[in-house]
């Protein structure tokens, strides 16, 4: 039986990135990025602080968000606006999502998106697109019940 490959290293994966565009690899940009791998579904910024400030005490806030912001511009994350709370998705390839209105909980829905359309009318409007992606909102499985 054909033994599968060890799931890539996440510190391995944000240096490339950062590398990549030029950018300086921190110990605090490691240790956020394994911490939001570890959790790895979606979560608050301060969920991401507590699990990361285990290893690097006196973790300011801000330097989270700062560095989810970055993990977010690099493609390695997904900002998701969910209401009045964001939250940050370790899996930022194309996939659409629920919101619940009653719980808050956002859920994956794995479904293509083709955006195609949609970016060529900003853009003969004039405008450029950085991104883009579908919120749905109404009632996840558990308070549909």
């Amino acid at each position: 039986m054909a033994q599968s490959a060890p799931p890539p290293d996440p510190a391995a994966i944000l240096t490339a990135a950062l590398r990549e565009r030029g950018m300086r690899v921190t110990s605090q940009r490691v240790v956020l990025y394994r911490a939001l791998a570890e959790l790895h579904r979606h979560v608050t910024a301060e969920e991401v602080a507590r699990v990361a400030g285990q290893r690097l005490p006196g973790l300011a806030l801000p330097t989270v968000y700062a560095a989810l912001e970055l993990f977010d511009e690099l493609g390695l994350v997904r900002r998701i606006q969910a209401g009045a709370a964001v939250v940050w998705d370790p899996v930022a390839d194309g996939h659409a999502h629920l919101v619940c209105r009653e719980c808050g909980t956002v859920v994956d829905v794995d479904v293509a998106i083709d955006a195609t359309d949609a970016v060529r009318a900003v853009a003969s409007a004039g405008g450029r697109v950085d991104a883009a992606e579908v919120v749905l909102r109404g009632l996840c499985e558990r308070c549909r019940r």
